[in-house]
């Protein structure tokens, strides 16, 4: 008798592309949260805003830098023709270009990053690559140009879509953040002046996610930058030379990372930068802990207590892991927070198979889905919404940056002026300084 073995299930499609591009088409019953993603980001470059899928509370600030029109040639090719064009592109090249993608970026453009990972860790992989002439950042303005500040000055650092902004960074605009400043001098007095504990009134302390110009700011005033791995030691480095942390630009960030360290969540009053004393009393700064600023991630806010009721309803026993960037409540009601590293070396640690209800950008999920099959990984949001403007970054434009490189023209270059790279580089030197327990991982590798 011949025993046939059952046949193997069909490997995960990562792409969330394809599967934007199913529902559109009627094949999946899934839903997306805008069905103009699955057109080329082309499309919408010539429009303000920050592309299909964002949210409509966030508004793009004047001069946004805009994306050039893509040559038509680069608009019809398909993605075959785009893949092969890029590793064509590579071979060519050899050493004298590193690509770089975030954990966020589309599973097309992702396959061909050296190194992959988040914005930190990738502006460290391009300070570790001297030798390449050019370094391609798949992911946002932000990361660009935080990699220009840790790259050598004779290194061009290329986004290959101008478009590809970040709404959390915008929310925190510098003369917004130069004028809260001042207020808060009038509420502190000299904000260089040391009590007899040997602190300063008030410490300015910028997520990793924010402009050069943010991180600049942060430098001159004695502040310092954070990563979504190491807040909680960042944290503690201002409380040990402040009184008050202004944290900037993410709320929540904040707000979760003080709430773990014990900081009440009374005190710590949100700045709105349009309202006086950002929306707060003197007797409330003066009494405040940690000051919020008044920024979120659109992708991080969709997420839900109820999305993750409903995860234990269908899955007893799931394991919830969601991102720090998640509001308070949804931290509180899942299992773990942590980085997106966090999150990947958690699935990858799992022993056994489990079920896992993950609160991050979806790419990074189905990815982690199709890199793990034996367990069952999905997304805590169940409407197929990835992040609009890392979503920008299409193969594409990573195809014309790279041939244009080949026919030795620069196109997208990021620079950082040098009156604010130099103090973001103190910021960004005294994160580096402040050593968690457990430094985060450096970017793996793409073996591909």
């Amino acid at each position: 008798m011949t025993t046939i073995a059952p046949a193997a299930a069909a490997p995960l499609d990562p792409s969330v592309d394809h599967e934007i591009r199913s529902i559109v088409a009627g094949s999946s019953t899934a839903e997306t949260c805008n069905t103009d993603l699955a057109a080329g980001p082309w499309a919408f470059d010539d429009r303000p805003g920050y592309g299909p899928g964002s949210s409509m509370g966030d508004v793009i600030p004047v001069g946004a830098p805009r994306q050039g029109e893509l040559p038509q040639a680069y608009r019809d090719a398909s993605e075959e023709e785009l893949d092969a064009r890029i590793r064509a592109a590579k071979a060519t090249l050899g050493d004298r270009v590193v690509v770089l993608g975030h954990f966020y970026q589309r599973e097309e453009v992702v396959r061909h990053a050296d190194y992959v990972g988040d914005s930190f860790q990738l502006a460290n992989a391009a300070a570790s690559r001297p030798e390449a002439e050019a370094i391609v950042f798949c992911g946002v303005h932000f990361m660009a140009e935080t990699a220009d500040l840790l790259s050598g000055a004779d290194q061009a650092v290329i986004l290959p879509n101008l478009a590809a902004g970040c709404s959390m960074a915008d929310m925190a605009d510098i003369d917004q953040v130069e004028e809260c400043w001042e207020q808060l001098e009038d509420v502190y007095g000299d904000l260089e002046a040391v009590d007899a504990d040997g602190l300063v009134p008030v410490i300015p302390v910028t997520y990793m996610n924010s402009s050069a110009a943010i991180k600049g700011f942060v430098g001159r005033h004695g502040g310092i930058v954070c990563t979504s791995s190491n807040a909680r030691t960042v944290l503690e480095w201002a409380f040990a030379r402040g009184r008050r942390v202004l944290f900037f630009p993410d709320q929540h960030l904040g707000r979760n990372t003080a709430k773990a360290m014990g900081v009440p969540v009374e005190e710590m009053p949100m700045w709105n930068p349009r309202r006086p004393l950002g929306g707060s009393t003197a007797e409330q700064l003066e009494d405040a802990r940690v000051i919020l600023w008044h920024g979120f991630c659109s992708v991080h806010r969709r997420f839900t207590v109820d999305q993750i009721a409903a995860a234990r309803d269908a899955h007893p026993g799931v394991r919830v892991i969601v991102h720090p960037e998640c509001p308070m409540a949804v931290v509180d009601a899942a299992d773990e927070a942590g980085s997106t590293d966090y999150i990947r070396k958690a699935i990858a640690a799992a022993t056994e198979p489990t079920v896992f209800a993950v609160g991050t950008e979806v790419n990074l999920v189905q990815r982690l889905a199709a890199e793990h099959p034996q367990h069952t990984i999905f997304c805590l949001d169940p409407v197929v919404c990835p992040c609009s403007t890392m979503y920008r970054i299409h193969p594409g434009y990573l195809a014309w940056v790279l041939e244009g490189l080949v026919d030795g023209q620069v196109h997208n270059r990021i620079t950082v002026p040098a009156d604010v790279a130099d103090p973001a580089r103190v910021a960004l030197e005294r994160m580096l300084a402040a050593k968690p327990p457990a430094a985060p991982a450096a970017a793996w590798e793409n073996a591909s």
